[in-house]
């Protein structure tokens, strides 16, 4: 964009470098949470007649997950400081992520609520009164408050932050060549980047889900799992790749993908629950007791969820299919 030709706006410099270094604590704290997690485990172990939290291979999984979250956060907050336009970009896109995916959690928490009060009060000793209205209301709107504000607050802050043309405008000034993040639609850029993430995260799965795998009805186990991972990593990376580069190819192949993969979820887990899943990644027999008094632990509440998280992300994938047009039509790139 020339710049000589932008409209007036604000400098949000200062802004730019109080977000950013915010950004940057957050990424400090994702990261003081993997040697925290560790530590966590091992003293578990420790304790007389204690078991381990959770499998040693899970703990690739959740470190992995704040060790990816700490080097970006961190990188992104550096951005920010620094006033560059792809770290304007990709800030947008995590904080419109942040948004959505917690607006999507706080719905199903507050549709779980009676049933989180149903375990608390199953795990009473014998002989204690139930829990009065008000201990109910406290337990429910503590932890309620502090959610809302991590998962809604602050990244609708973030999204109208960021989303700001003033900041945007800031960033095209300060910051005039044009980078990776705008060669592409910020809608499109947003799932490529999630689907890059996500076969990432598939190598891991043969590790810390021990190659269990949900296919149609049944749990793949083992080296043939893994294979399954390792072709779903592909597909979601392919994907990446070809949306970014606008290949209507990859929006098929994407869109196809999560319909077969969903609905082999949805007939898995229609007829196995979650404590065959855990059984076969290794969880002891205490962790399995554990995990049964949780009420809704026993449903069919991951055939839902498959459907709950899979039919908005298709709706997206809908929606951003007009930026996937033959190349002797133009497009605007610009979009966000």
């Amino acid at each position: 964009m020339n710049t000589e030709t932008l409209p007036p706006y604000k400098d949000r410099k200062a802004g730019l470098v109080i977000f950013g270094v915010l950004t940057m604590g957050m990424g400090l704290l994702c990261g003081l949470l993997v040697p925290l997690v560790i530590f966590a485990q091992s003293m578990a172990a420790k304790a007389p007649g204690a078991h381990p939290v959770q499998p040693p291979q899970q703990l690739v999984m959740i470190s992995g997950v704040y060790g990816i979250a700490a080097i970006v956060l961190i990188w992104l907050g550096i951005g920010s400081i620094m006033a560059r336009r792809w770290a304007r970009a990709l800030l947008l896109v995590y904080s419109w992520s942040w948004l959505i995916t917690g607006l999507l959690s706080l719905i199903f928490l507050a549709t779980m609520a009676p049933q989180f009060i149903q375990t608390i009060q199953s795990a009473q000793p014998p002989g204690q009164p139930k829990l009065d209205p008000a201990t109910r209301m406290m337990i429910l709107l503590i932890p309620g408050v502090i959610l809302l504000l991590i998962l809604l607050i602050l990244p609708a802050i973030w999204t109208l932050f960021y989303r700001s043309r003033h900041v945007k405008a800031t960033c095209e000034v300060r910051d005039p060549v044009e980078r990776w993040t705008d060669r592409c639609p910020l809608p499109v850029l947003a799932i490529s980047l999630w689907l890059a993430f996500g076969a990432l995260m598939m190598l891991l799965m043969p590790i810390s889900y021990r190659g269990v795998f949900p296919f149609f009805g049944n749990f793949v186990v083992g080296p043939m799992g893994a294979v399954l991972y390792i072709l779903m990593a592909l597909i979601w990376g392919y994907a990446a790749y070809a949306l970014y580069k606008l290949d209507r190819r990859g929006w098929w192949l994407i869109f196809i993908a999560l319909v077969f993969f969903s609905i082999s979820c949805v007939l898995t887990y229609s007829r196995h629950d979650l404590m065959e899943l855990y059984q076969l990644m290794g969880y002891s027999g205490e962790q399995l007791a554990q995990f049964r008094s949780v009420a809704f632990m026993k449903s069919g509440m991951m055939a839902w969820s498959s459907v709950i998280y899979t039919v908005p992300f298709l709706i997206y994938l809908i929606y951003i299919r007009k930026f996937f047009v033959p190349s002797n039509q133009a497009v605007d790139v610009k979009a966000d």
